[in-house]
């Protein structure tokens, strides 16, 4: 079987709010040059959850991250 690794799981582990990672994640995903796998990933009105090691999870991971100020 597949592990599935939830929003919720990710936001536990980088200490963010679950709704501003909803909002980062929809501007992430609507960007389909920047992030293709995200995109394809993506089902509206379904959970935010991916396959462990996929594609679309570390694209989702790296929208997340906290943004570095140069």
């Amino acid at each position: 079987m597949t592990d599935i690794v939830t929003l919720k799981a990710i936001c536990d582990e980088l200490k963010i709010d679950p709704r501003e990672a909803r909002e980062r994640l929809r501007a992430a995903a609507s960007d389909v040059k920047a992030n293709p796998e995200l995109a394809k990933a993506r089902k509206p009105r379904t959970p935010w959850q991916w396959v462990k090691g996929s594609a679309a999870e570390k694209e989702a991971r790296r929208a997340l991250q906290p943004k570095k100020d140069g």
